[in-house]
């Protein structure tokens, strides 16, 4: 289980570096992409550099994702485990008063950029068959008025049902990883009941420990409701 390869969008804060940070622990060499050089430069020092390659994207760039995909290889030979992550919170107002450019950005990166990251890695996960890990949200499973976050989320959901159809009989497993709330830089105030980045983490490792013939296709994880 040791030396096993897992790239990681959204790698610099949050469930992403959470997620480098467990996957460090178990063995895992780790290509950790993000759009902050500096934050991934710090992680990369935490972990250990010798086991940990970073790259500065913009996961709606197919270009950028497929060139680090390269990279990863020439360095590593092998991805064994790709956690497609990378992604954007909502703004208020609802679908009558939000910011529509911000919508732009949102809708860009949660599905559009998903979508690329599926796109660019799916060749090296092929040769390893390996795992591809998703980052959905309970919000992809319920009505929340106004929510064009949710909306992102919900077609994430159908990203990972659609890829494990596409996928069967390849060999590669399919997580759908569908946080409820977590204490994460999304927001500006740390919400009063939600998850630690790393009880996200500890999911993907659960999920991407299995033996091979075990594919987990959704971990739901929710905060516990406040003692009343």
């Amino acid at each position: 289980m040791q030396d096993r390869v897992m790239l990681i969008t959204g790698a610099s804060s949050g469930i992403g570096a959470a997620t480098a940070r467990a996957a460090a622990r178990e063995g895992h060499r780790l290509i950790l992409a993000a759009r902050s050089t500096e934050r991934l430069d710090t992680l990369a020092r935490e972990l250990g550099p010798e086991k940990v390659m970073t790259v500065t994207l913009d996961v709606t760039s197919l270009a950028a994702q497929q060139a680090m995909v390269e990279q990863a290889l020439e360095r590593f030979g092998r991805i064994d485990a790709v956690f497609a992550n990378a992604g954007r919170g909502g703004s208020p107002g609802g679908f009558s008063g939000a910011d529509h450019e911000a919508w732009r950005d949102m809708i860009l990166t949660n599905i559009y950029g998903v979508g690329l990251t599926v796109q660019a890695t799916l060749p090296a996960l092929r040769r390893s068959r390996g795992h591809m890990l998703l980052t959905g949200s309970a919000a992809g499973r319920a009505t929340i008025p106004g929510s064009m976050y949710g909306a992102t989320k919900w077609a994430v959901t159908g990203i990972g049902y659609n890829l494990r159809e596409e996928l069967r009989g390849s060999g590669i497993r399919v997580t759908l990883i569908e946080p409820g709330m977590v204490d994460t830089p999304f927001f500006d105030e740390p919400p009063e009941h939600a998850l630690e980045p790393r009880d996200i983490a500890n999911a993907v490792i659960y999920a991407v420990n299995q033996p091979a013939h075990v594919d987990i296709n959704e971990i739901l994880v929710r905060p516990t409701p406040p003692v009343e």
